[in-house]
């Protein structure tokens, strides 16, 4: 991995080495992707002031995230399964996590279990859950998150129907995979990937086969799955998991105002402005775009976290100077995890830490905690410039 330099790097190693369906699942967005593509070309737009004349010894990325240290003020996002880009996928990239010290997220569509990452873990990491129709099934998982010491919930408001992706349909991408002679080719494009998987601990998603009532293989989990989207959610939701989690619970999905006012008047402790990577409602706004308006309704109550489209330590830099106090990072992880496993995932906190810090030197600065507005040019100036 030491021949990354980008992010981008690792997503070509990655395409090489990832049979197409699952790259594929990682890497795209819904119908026409404007909102995947935008949420990069977004942070694109923005300037940054460069400082000189400063002493930047002692430089320090440190922050916290929800009350927690972190080594710099990221963690990686929760990502369904990792555990299909390479074997054991979220094992390896909590290990990675750990060690580098920020905060792992695992999905609850993970292909490891909770308790498959909590026996590899030494420090807690954060659990992500949907709302679903089975309110029994939340609760044992909602139990199990807390029984491996989860330090954090993160509840994922914005899927309750699922957006249309091309690419899946096209790549007949289903929960669980059909095996079909198209893909048995594919595979045996990929050895390496094919090698690894065979000597996987899992194949499945671990949080729910065997788990959810009536779920005890892949066919039953198909079925499953397909019943749970649960159209009636509202802010009740919230208010259910505050009951029964203790720690700090963050909201993700928020793309509104009024929708981050709401999550903090039901009891979130934090949200984190998220569009699904581009992944659901094609032509919303990037995240980057609503994060100023939102930090400036409810950054003064809750944390604002945000993902979406961030690529480098400078986009970091670019989400805290417009409010965040931290972000999360899901595709740069998957593109680790599928051009080396925890190395790869190492590798790209490394690319990320790197350019954070080079950046905020050449801004001036020598505290990421001190990153702000007045690191980039005013928003007066932005629109000016068309962004």
């Amino acid at each position: 991995m030491s021949a990354a330099l980008t992010i981008d790097d690792l997503k070509r190693q990655a395409r090489s080495r990832v049979p197409r369906m699952f790259f594929d699942y990682a890497d795209s967005g819904s119908w026409t992707e404007q909102t995947y593509r935008e949420n990069e070309s977004d942070f694109a737009r923005i300037r940054f002031r460069q400082r000189v004349a400063v002493d930047l010894e002692n430089r320090s990325l440190a922050s916290t995230m929800v009350g927690q240290p972190v080594a710099m003020p990221v963690a990686i996002a929760p990502a369904a399964i990792g555990g299909l880009q390479i074997a054991d996928g979220e094992i390896k990239a909590a290990r990675a996590a750990e060690k580098f010290g920020i905060p792992y997220i695992l999905s609850m569509m993970s292909i490891c279990s909770i308790e498959d990452v909590a026996e590899a873990s030494r420090k807690p990491f954060w659990f992500q859950i949907y709302t679903l129709r089975d309110k029994a099934f939340m609760e044992r998982l909602v139990d199990r998150a807390k029984a491996a010491s989860c330090s954090a919930l993160i509840l994922t408001m914005d899927l309750q129907i699922l957006g249309q992706r091309h690419a899946d349909i096209r790549n007949n991408m289903k929960a669980p995979p059909k095996i079909t002679p198209r893909f048995l080719a594919e595979v045996m494009r990929k050895p390496r990937w094919a090698l690894g998987m065979l000597g996987a601990k899992r194949r499945t998603f671990a949080n729910l086969v065997g788990h959810a009532t009536g779920v005890s293989d892949l066919s039953s989990l198909s079925t499953w799955i397909a019943e749970q989207f649960d159209l009636r959610v509202t802010w009740d939701e919230v208010r259910w998991l505050r009951r029964r989690f203790d720690g700090p619970l963050i909201v993700k999905g928020i793309l509104d105002v009024d929708d981050a006012r709401r999550a903090i008047e039901a009891g979130a402790d934090a949200v984190v402005v998220s569009n699904h990577g581009g992944r659901q409602l094609d032509g919303a706004p990037s995240t980057i775009r609503v994060l100023p308006e939102i930090v400036d309704a409810v950054g003064g109550k809750t944390e604002v976290l945000i993902d979406g489209g961030i690529r480098s330590g400078q986009d970091v830099l670019k989400a805290l100077a417009l409010g965040a106090k931290g972000t999360l990072i899901g595709r740069p992880m998957l593109y680790g995890l599928g051009a080396g496993g925890e190395a790869g995932v190492t590798r790209a906190l490394q690319i990320i830490n790197k350019e954070m810090d080079v950046t905020m030197a050449l801004m001036g600065e020598r505290d990421a905690k001190n990153v702000g507005a007045h690191n980039i040019y005013s928003n007066e100036l932005l629109k000016r410039q068309g962004y």
